[in-house]
C-alpha cells in the first residue's frame, strides 16, 4: 500500500494525497485519489488524468473542482505528478517546458534523462497499483488530460486501449512532433531521430489505424481564445487523423477560453458524464 501523505473529507467523499517509491522511475512518486462516497461498497469506474506543464499530482484536484460531481456518480478520480521528481539530473529545472514538471508522459531513450524519465513505464506501474489498493473496477478505466497531460491522455489510450475504455482531453498537445514543445520534448528525451517520436504523437498514432480504436468517441474541449492554440496545440491534426480512422470524434471549440482551469472548470462536468456513460 503507498504511503498516505494527507487526507481532506470532500463531497462526502475522502480526497488523498500518497506517496511510493515507484520501480519505473527509481525514485518516489506522489498521486492523489479521490474516494467517493460508494468506494468501500464496490468496485467503482475509475478516471486517471494526466496535468500540464508545470503542474503536480495537486493542481487538478485543487483547481478543477471535479469532486462534487465524481462524488454524485460515483467515479474514482487518480491524479500522478507530471515527471520524476528529485533526480538530479543537470539541467532539469533549468527550463518550465522541459525537464521538472515537463515528463510528457514518455520513456525518455537519452541519456541523461533514460534512467528516471519513463513517464509512460510509470502511469502503466500507477495503473496497476490503484487496481490492487483501491476498489477499482479494472473494466471500467478511463483516463484524460490536460496540455501536455492531455497529449499524454491520447498516446496512453491509443497505445493501451485493453487498459483504458474512454479518453477525453481539454486542449491536448494532439501533434507533438509538430509543434515547438513536442520537438523540444521529444528530441531532449527520445533522440534526433524523429521517426521515434511518432510512437508518443497522438496524430501519428491515430493516423496508423484502420478502424476506430474507441467507437463510442473521443471528447476534446478547445479555447479559442487559447494563446498556445495555434503554435502548439494543433487539434485540426487530429481531427484530420480521425476522419481517416472513422474514429468518432466531438471536438468542440469555444469562444473565449483559455489554457487555463477556468476552462477545465467549466466544462469538467462534461467530460466526467462523458467517461460515465461510456464506462457504464
Amino acid at each position: 500500500m503507498p504511503q498516505l501523505l494527507n487526507e481532506h473529507a470532500c463531497f462526502g467523499g475522502v480526497q488523498r494525497f500518497y506517496q511510493h517509491d515507484s520501480a519505473a522511475i527509481g525514485l518516489p512518486m506522489k498521486f492523489s485519489v479521490y474516494l467517493p462516497p460508494a468506494a468501500g461498497e464496490k468496485k467503482l469506474p475509475v478516471l486517471f488524468y494526466l496535468a500540464g506543464l508545470t503542474c503536480t499530482e495537486e493542481t487538478f484536484m485543487i483547481k478543477a473542482g471535479a469532486q462534487r460531481l465524481a462524488s454524485e456518480l460515483g467515479i474514482i478520480l487518480v491524479a500522478p505528478d507530471t515527471s520524476p521528481r528529485g533526480a538530479n539530473v543537470p539541467g532539469e529545472s533549468d527550463s518550465w517546458d522541459f525537464g521538472v514538471g515537463a515528463g510528457f508522459y514518455l520513456d525518455a531513450t537519452q541519456e541523461p534523462w533514460a534512467r528516471h524519465y519513463r513517464m509512460h513505464s510509470y502511469l502503466l506501474e500507477l495503473h496497476a497499483l490503484v487496481l490492487a489498493n483501491f476498489q477499482a473496477d479494472p473494466e471500467r478505466v478511463g483516463i484524460f488530460g490536460h496540455s501536455m497531460g492531455g497529449h499524454g491522455a491520447l498516446t496512453m489510450a491509443l497505445k493501451h486501449p485493453d487498459l483504458f475504455r474512454s479518453v477525453s482531453a481539454f486542449a491536448p498537445i494532439a501533434a507533438p512532433s509538430r509543434c515547438p514543445w513536442g520537438k523540444k520534448a521529444f528530441g531532449g528525451y527520445l533522440g534526433a531521430d524523429d521517426s521515434t517520436w511518432q510512437q508518443y504523437d497522438a496524430s501519428a498514432l491515430m493516423a496508423g489505424h484502420a478502424s476506430a480504436p474507441f467507437p463510442g468517441g473521443i471528447l476534446i474541449d478547445q479555447g479559442l481564445g487559447d494563446k498556445f492554440l495555434v503554435e502548439q496545440l494543433l487539434p485540426e491534426a487530429f481531427e484530420e487523423a480521425c476522419a481517416k480512422a472513422n474514429q468518432p470524434l466531438t471536438l468542440r471549440r469555444h469562444a473565449g477560453y483559455d489554457h487555463g482551469y477556468y476552462f477545465i472548470s467549466t466544462f469538467v462536468e462534461d467530460h466526467l458524464r462523458f467517461h460515465s456513460r461510456q464506462l457504464g
